[in-house]
């Protein structure tokens, strides 16, 4: 099993026929695989869930593929980023290195090229930023997912672990209640009630300081208060 299992990716093609077949060819490898269809669209499912990797066209309808990259990449700049474009022109590939783009792929695509790129970038990635320092003896594994106290790991059920994960993903800033929804328990619906008791588990298994909360906004990792 590669790092890209542990890994949500975002695929940006305008062409539904490309869309569709890379999907299909690399899409199992990821944990989630969303596909956005230009880069007005792109930008949404960016900042709704947040994926670890995005690859995307140049040249698309609404939004072009480099604009969205440099809107991405003010949102989170450790994200990577791989185009993949029909044009080899010089100037395209400069304004690419520009944006920060991490790897730049040139149409036609082969999948398996395409998939040792990606493998390429998800392990950089994964070896540079494994362990999370959080502060206060606690530390996350992101690529085994795991919370560790003072060298010892604290035993979390899976939707506490997705929360901790949004929580770690947005270090330093508060995540609001929706965004928590979505990613903790997907499509189903949560009471606000059942979200404070799911926070009071965690800060049992925690301490009451670990996560911090403006109500009726959302929470954060305290890692600069007790």
């Amino acid at each position: 099993m590669s790092g890209l299992s542990k890994l949500t990716a975002l695929f940006v093609e305008d062409e539904e026929d490309l869309r569709g077949a890379l999907e299909s060819a690399i899409g199992d490898e990821f944990a989630k695989f969303i596909v956005a269809r230009d880069g007005d669209d792109g930008l949404k499912k960016f900042k709704k869930y947040k994926p670890d990797i995005v690859i995307t066209d140049i040249m698309m309808p609404v939004m072009d593929g480099l604009v969205m990259a440099k809107e991405i990449k003010h949102i989170s700049k450790q994200t990577p980023i791989v185009i993949l474009s029909a044009f080899s022109e010089k100037e395209r590939l400069l304004e690419a290195i520009d944006v920060g783009i991490d790897k730049y792929l040139i149409k036609p695509i082969d999948p398996d090229e395409l998939l040792k790129t990606l493998k390429l970038v998800s392990k950089e990635m994964l070896d540079q930023s494994d362990i999370v320092d959080l502060g206060f003896g606690y530390q996350f594994d992101k690529s085994r997912r795991v919370l560790v106290k003072d060298g010892k790991t604290i035993f979390l059920t899976k939707k506490e672990l997705l929360f901790i994960s949004i929580l770690v993903k947005n270090l330093g800033v508060f995540v609001l209640h929706e965004e928590i929804k979505k990613y903790v328990w997907t499509n189903k619906k949560v009471t606000d009630s059942a979200i404070r008791t799911f926070i009071k588990r965690v800060r049992e298994k925690t301490d009451k300081e670990f996560i911090k909360n403006i109500p009726g906004l959302g929470y954060k990792i305290n890692t600069q208060e007790r």
